[in-house]
């Protein structure tokens, strides 16, 4: 899979290097010199130019593209860039950056991203998430769809604990994706029991989320 990430900065190049590692074809673009660090990410391609111009995005051949990522430290370059990749170039798949949750709001598919992350808001998720149990945190919105990875950990006195996965009667518009359990991530099957203390991820629509709060919180002394 090609995929092109528009910023250099740290975030850019941790990026680039998971994904090479993962066998993906990267190009790495950033108007910056001094964020040219070739020796850092050197099985990258790099392209020192604009990536808000649509020359230079045809430079870069992004219509080559199955994902592009807009991962600047500025919110304004991300959306031109996300609009135009999807627009110009027809890109399947959009994820920007939003440096401020305050302009979460226009990460949207009218901007062209399919996938909004939001470095602050995520990293305000891990630490509730570390100090939370029962309660539902959202750690990443999707754009299309109107859906969110949503994570809730089990407490051990929910009505839940010891139900296998298959009878329970989750929300519509919900998908339970993953249990993590005592550090192994555990792809959940109908016949699989929850224990207490799951951290649980889902995909779910925004309108569903109380709904599955309390159905996973039922029970417990958190009510």
């Amino acid at each position: 899979m090609r995929v092109a990430i528009a910023g250099a900065g740290a975030v850019g190049r941790s990026i680039a290097g998971e994904l090479l590692e993962n066998g993906h074809d990267v190009l790495l673009i950033d108007k910056n010199p001094n964020s040219i660090s070739v020796e850092r990410v050197p099985m990258a391609e790099w392209l020192l130019a604009d990536a808000c111009e649509i020359t230079s995005l045809d430079e870069a051949a992004l219509q080559r593209c199955h994902v592009v990522i807009a991962a600047t430290g500025d919110d304004k370059v991300n959306l031109v860039v996300s609009l135009l990749a999807k627009t110009e170039y027809g890109v399947p798949r959009v994820v920007a950056r939003v440096n401020n949750p305050k302009n979460e709001w226009l990460f949207n598919e009218s901007w062209g991203v399919d996938v909004a992350v939001s470095t602050p808001r995520l990293m305000s998720a891990l630490v509730e998430e570390a100090v939370s149990v029962g309660d539902l945190v959202r750690l990443m919105r999707f754009s299309q769809g109107n859906a969110n990875l949503v994570e809730l950990t089990l407490a051990a006195d929910t009505e839940l604990v010891g139900t296998r996965v298959g009878d329970v009667a989750w929300p519509p518009d919900t998908a339970l994706v993953t249990i993590i359990r005592e550090g192994r991530v555990l792809v959940p099957g109908k016949d699989d029991t929850l224990e207490g203390g799951d951290e649980l991820l889902f995909v779910a629509a925004q309108e569903r989320e109380e709904e599955l709060e309390e159905l996973l919180s039922a029970g417990s002394g958190a009510q």
